[in-house]
């Protein structure tokens, strides 16, 4: 048998992943239903239990599917932030100018969704994000401010009306970055300079401007690609 007539094994898993995937996109599984076994969905699909395995692992992997212990394998809810995950990983680990390049991307995010905050942010959520702010100027605390600085951030995205964005967002909010940043600002003396962006950023929501929120949050990330261009060029 030539070496190109060999079945690649790869391939065949693909082919049950995109299978699995149709059946719920046209509604054949539907969030939380159970999957047909792992020796059905094989022989349905003519391809070697070992490769439906391989499939099933890899959409759990990726949120599409859980195990149930004792149960079986079921679709999850398919949430957003369950689909995205993998963002979070990618954030963590990035290095460099392909971080320079998450910037990037959550700056034009981040400003989208700030914008779109202001139009529809309510006075409960308005609070939530002034709370944060107000805990973040009350300490010098790197870790404190981390904690608070994620949660602001957090309210906005949450405030905007879009999960998938809120999610994306959370993805590209890597906490290990970001610690960096603060306990480099801290070495800086920058905090008042991120302080000034973090108020600017509340007073456009509190005014329910949507392109002066765009502006003060796309402000604020630049600060911080800015301040890692920086690092790099060190």
């Amino acid at each position: 048998m030539d070496e190109e007539d060999v079945p690649q094994k790869g391939t065949v898993t693909q082919r049950a992943i995109e299978e699995i995937k149709a059946m719920i996109a046209e509604g054949r599984l539907e969030p939380g239903q159970r999957l047909p076994t792992e020796r059905d969905l094989a022989a349905r699909l003519g391809i070697s239990r070992s490769s439906m395995r391989e499939a099933i692992r890899a959409l759990t992997v990726m949120g599409v599917l859980e195990a149930r212990h004792g149960s079986g394998i079921y679709v999850t809810a398919l949430e957003a932030g369950d689909l995205l995950e993998t963002f979070g990983v990618v954030a963590d680990l990035s290095r460099g100018p392909r971080l320079v390049e998450l910037l990037e991307v959550r700056r034009i995010l981040e400003s989208t969704a700030t914008a779109l905050a202001a139009a529809r942010i309510t006075d409960e959520q308005l609070a939530a994000v002034e709370k944060h702010l107000a805990a973040m100027n009350a300490t010098d605390d790197p870790e404190e401010i981390l904690a608070h600085d994620l949660a602001f951030h957090r309210e906005i995205a949450a405030a905007a009306g879009n999960e998938t964005m809120a999610a994306i967002l959370e993805g590209l909010s890597s906490r290990t970055f970001r610690a960096r940043v603060w306990r480099g600002y801290q070495e800086e003396g920058a905090f008042a300079r991120t302080r000034r962006e973090h108020a600017a950023i509340h007073r456009a929501l509190a005014a329910r401007d949507p392109e002066a929120a765009r502006a003060a949050a796309a402000a604020h990330v630049g600060e911080v690609e800015e301040w890692l261009r920086t690092q790099l060029g060190a």
